[in-house]
């Protein structure tokens, strides 16, 4: 509820006060909500509760365990609906809200075939492109979430209040990572770009400009190691411009949703295989990592590693008894600035601990 801070922040300061984030908060002198005021916790979750809105943070089981790979997790999640489905494995498919009646179709071809292949399909509930991959998931029945740029208070846009409904009904959810009375913004809606492609496995651009926030989206997902996915367009339309160049720059080119499950299931991946007219479960096997097996409609369950490859860099750099950041940064040979973003986020995932005089310490598993 206070805007100047962060989960960085926030991180840092519980390292400060011994690890304590209560004493943290305790600490802190700018206590200033939204409106200048004091955060009025109690009434906030009275509201919630209200609402039939769930808060989810790191500490709860709901917590999408992808969102906690990032390097600034939300502190909080406000959830309408069921929160299980942030944490399913999901694609997004974002694009542009002008689009055309071709990427209106062919976004919501692609969520139906996800969502009939047990994908959760994920996007912004905007117009356009994000309002069809939402219809698209309910029409092949599978789930389906939207992640808001601002409360759930402050909805927008109004014409998707009657689809976001729809999507709660139907086992979905929407949700937002800011408190009450918070309107959407310039500021927030990169905000919640990030947590568009870092709930998801993949993000998948359907239709979009050279100047669009979808673009900012993919570039969250680089960062955040996912899988960046374009249809591509007609060179001669601007609307498609930015999907062209995603695919020009390396993303993994889309006709069909098969494209998208090769994409996400490579060679090796375990998964499990449920179907509607009995079970089965098995590996995946095979070039492109093809799902063998029969049952009907397929969830799939995936097995991370718990580290990115530059977390392992630096996880190995740090000996039985720790180190100081700096031996850290010339053991890992990472930019310094990196090393403290990266110990960060494994502080905030339980994997280190920080000790005085500027030491690291791994945590027991």
């Amino acid at each position: 509820m206070i805007p100047t801070i962060g989960s960085v922040t926030v991180a840092r300061l519980a390292a400060e006060a011994g690890g304590s984030v209560a004493d943290a908060y305790a600490r802190y002198p700018d206590k200033r909500d939204w409106e200048g005021k004091e955060p009025d916790w109690e009434r906030e979750m009275a509201r919630a509760a209200k609402m039939r809105v769930t808060i989810v943070t790191e500490l709860d089981d709901a917590y999408p365990p992808l969102l906690k790979e990032i390097a600034s997790p939300p502190l909080a999640l406000y959830v309408t609906g069921d929160p299980a489905v942030l944490s399913k494995a999901g694609v997004a498919l974002v694009g542009t809200r002008a689009a055309t009646a071709y990427g209106r179709e062919t976004a919501e071809r692609l969520a139906a075939g996800l969502a009939q292949r047990g994908w959760a399909v994920f996007s912004g509930l905007a117009a356009g492109i994000d309002a069809a991959a939402h219809r698209g998931a309910l029409v092949g029945g599978g789930a389906t979430a939207g992640i808001l740029g601002g409360a759930l208070d402050c909805f927008f846009p109004n014409e998707n209040r009657k689809l976001a409904r729809e999507m709660v009904e139907k086992g979905g959810c929407v949700a937002s990572e800011f408190p009450f009375g918070r309107r959407p913004d310039a500021q927030t809606f990169p905000q919640r770009n990030r947590i568009v492609s870092g709930i998801s496995h993949g993000v998948v651009a359907v239709e979009c400009p050279l100047r669009s926030g979808t673009l900012i989206t993919c570039s969250r997902a680089v960062e955040q190691g996912r899988s960046v996915m374009a249809v591509p367009g007609r060179v001669d339309w601007k609307v498609a411009a930015g999907c062209n160049h995603l695919i020009r720059e390396g993303a993994r080119l889309v006709t069909c949703v098969e494209d998208i499950v090769e994409e996400l299931t490579p060679l090796g991946v375990k998964c499990e295989v449920k179907g509607e007219r009995g079970k089965v479960k098995g590996e995946v096997k095979g070039e492109g990592g093809k799902v063998k097996g029969e049952g009907g409609r397929s969830s799939f369950t995936f097995h991370h590693s718990p580290f990115t490859i530059e977390e392992s860099l630096v996880m190995r750099a740090i000996p039985e008894g720790g180190a100081t950041v700096d031996a850290i940064v010339r053991e890992a040979k990472l930019p310094i600035e990196k090393v403290n973003s990266l110990l960060v986020g494994l502080r905030l995932k339980g994997r280190v601990r920080f000790l005085p005089g500027n030491r690291v310490m791994a945590a027991q598993a």
